[in-house]
């Protein structure tokens, strides 16, 4: 068999690897992440599949998630019209926490020292007031130097009406080892959301340069990078807009999710991807919902995004007491290093410590043996929790589940309810290494009736990136109606210049004229519709307005047909095993995905694969369908 492309996804305690042979079956495999050196893990794992140099590799990146998050990215400079260098320091004056008194400080991307302001101002219907002297600019790169920058971020007033100003400015400070224009990475108004998104460009993008130039000079293959819209890019445009791929990996899964749901017949679902780290939810109604308005660590990123909601709950948060003798779990994690106290080298209670105590998770079932599960020292760690707790380590097991299920249930709510979605008319789709093992509990609290347990489960977001599509998305705000036309235009013909044969959508961010805010949707459907939809009123008599044009360019990748599953044909008795499941141990059977029935049998059970587990609890019933996919419903 040959192999035609790979999809590879680093997670923060595994990067999976799903291969796509010529005839059409997928493997896959996981490696223990390295943080340090991520790219080692991929080139590693490439090694071992030798497979030819036109194989296509799409991958899916935590670099620029992590640099941000943990406020590792480059010394950066913020570039601003004079007058303007508090902005991303002010930001708005909306408070996350209303009823705080006192919340806690912004972690800021740059210090003020590194803030500079041009004096150069353009108004709002482009024209230009005053240009920056070569003079203050030439003064500015010495500044710069001085200062001992890697990256500058320039974001210059109205920029996105006209960016003239910005780009003086840009062939001046050219020589800066990193530098991006917010009319290149989002020429979109609203100055604060243009700005941070414009810097945290500027602050991952020399991270993501050197993460990339490594992974190219070790690896003989094409490597593309998964979008956080879903549809993957050159290297060489996600070096130049960083900021794209934050949520690159949760991208995969949503798509991932989706290909799984459709196989198995359904048209709608909420997806739930509970990792080692965190866990992502969507909601896919047959197609990839795109917001503009995405949060990450409270920073705005004004580039299209799917619309997931991350929280800090997966396999490897950290459980605790706090000071008031109440259970708390996550968002810490215990990450890829030290990893939970089974894997052997960590020593603090996780989610995935709790399971093996309950009994969820052997020694010899864990990705078929090739990793080592400690059992004694995740009922160590329980037991110390308990201890705290007053309580048995087997109450304390149940509660960091349960106070794990009741964060995720939270987020769920989020990409439903407060969409003016009810849960309960979708599948719940739960994938990631451990989302099997909650996905039931969780939807009982939800009142949602089906649980899909996807086939390779445990490595969907890698799969979701192997079934991408190559996207690319273009954006201008509007200044005049009469330009709304023009500007389609002049989007679609950039958009065929860059990727010719695309396929090439129009939408546009549209809301009552008063309105603060917008609601994008294809060009020529109802706004109303929609405002009534996600808001539960319009008002068709009311005037609406054009803010913001968009072109989606989309090639789409080669039909990736259902892969083949085969059913095993032993029939010998499955393993029997002591788990903690309905308030009490019972002894359930232990089937591989291959042993289960496509007829319905009933819980409790557990289902086993490579590196994922589903657990059916009492009063549910489950088959596995021509899929592979795992069914469960009450």
């Amino acid at each position: 068999m040959r192999i035609v492309r790979i999809g590879i996804d680093t997670g923060g305690t595994f990067t999976d690897f799903v291969v796509l042979h010529n005839d059409g079956a997928i493997e896959t495999f996981k490696l223990r992440s390295n943080p340090s050196s991520p790219a080692s893990v991929i080139l590693a794992g490439l090694r071992r599949l030798r497979a030819p140099a036109t194989t296509e590799v799409v991958h899916g990146s935590t670099v620029a998630t992590n640099a941000l998050l943990e406020r590792k990215g480059a010394r950066t400079a913020f570039v601003t019209t004079e007058g303007f260098t508090d902005l991303v320091r002010i930001g708005r004056q909306n408070r996350a926490q209303l009823y705080n008194l006192t919340p806690p400080l912004k972690r800021h991307l740059v210090p003020s020292a590194l803030c500079f302001g041009v004096n150069e101002r353009t108004y709002f219907d482009g024209s230009v007031a005053k240009r920056p002297s070569r003079q203050e600019l030439t003064h500015l790169k010495r500044r710069l130097q001085r200062a001992g920058v890697e990256s500058v971020a320039i974001c210059f007033l109205h920029s996105y009406a006209n960016p003239k100003n910005e780009q003086l400015a840009a062939r001046t400070l050219r020589e800066q080892s990193y530098l991006c224009c917010s009319h290149e990475v989002s020429p979109e108004f609203r100055e604060f959301e243009r700005a941070s998104t414009t810097l945290i460009n500027a602050y991952v993008g020399p991270l993501m340069d050197e993460y990339l130039s490594e992974v190219e000079r070790g690896s003989r293959h094409r490597v593309s990078i998964l979008q956080s819209n879903g549809g993957f890019i050159s290297t060489a445009e996600a070096r130049r807009h960083a900021v794209r791929t934050i949520l690159s990996g949760p991208a995969g899964g949503v798509v991932g999710a989706g290909a799984a749901a459709r196989w198995s017949g359904f048209d709608h679902a909420l997806t739930f991807d509970m990792g080692g780290t965190s866990t992502d939810v969507s909601l896919w109604d047959g197609q990839l919902r795109v917001t503009t308005e995405s949060y990450i660590d409270g920073l705005p990123v004004r580039v299209p995004m799917l619309d997931i909601h991350t929280v800090g709950a997966g396999g490897g948060s950290i459980a605790r007491v706090d000071e008031g003798g109440l259970l708390r779990v996550g968002p810490e994690s215990a990450g890829a290093v030290p990893g939970p106290a089974c894997y052997g080298t960590g020593d603090q209670a996780t989610v995935t410590d709790a399971h093996v105590v309950l009994g969820r998770i052997t020694s010899h079932q864990f990705l078929s043996g090739e990793m080592e599960i400690y059992t004694a020292r995740a009922e160590a760690a329980i037991r110390r929790i308990g201890r705290m707790l007053k309580r048995d380590p087997i109450a304390a097991a149940e509660g960091i589940v349960r106070i794990a299920n009741a964060n995720m249930e939270r987020a769920i709510r989020v990409v439903s309810i407060e969409r003016g979605r009810d849960p309960r008319d979708f599948p719940l789709v739960a994938f990631g290494g451990c989302g099997g093992l909650h996905a039931c509990e969780m939807a009982e609290g939800l009142g949602i009736r089906t649980v899909i347990v996807p086939r390779f489960a445990e490595a969907l977001s890698a799969l979701g990136m192997l079934l991408a599509d190559r996207v690319r998305d273009y954006s201008s705000s509007i200044v005049d109606a009469a330009r709304i036309e023009p500007c389609f235009l002049e989007l679609e013909r950039a958009a065929r210049r860059d990727m010719p044969g695309a396929t090439l959508e129009r939408m546009a961010d549209c809301r009552y004229v008063g309105q603060s805010y917008e609601l994008t949707i294809p060009w020529g459907a109802s706004f109303h519709q929609e405002h009534q939809r996600i808001y539960g009123y319009s008002d068709p008599q009311r005037a609406t307005e054009v803010i913001t044009v968009r072109v989606r360019a989309t090639v789409r990748a080669a039909k990736t047909r259902r892969p083949p599953f085969k059913r095993m044909r032993d029939k010998t008795r499955p393993e029997s095993r002591r788990i903690w499941t309905g308030g009490k141990f019972q002894s359930v059977p232990v089937l591989v995905r291959e042993q289960a029935s496509v007829r319905h049998a009933h819980g409790p059970a557990l289902v086993v694969d490579y590196g994922a587990t589903a657990l059916i609890p009492p009063g549910w019933r489950f088959r596995v369908d021509r899929a592979g996919n795992l069914i469960a419903q009450r």
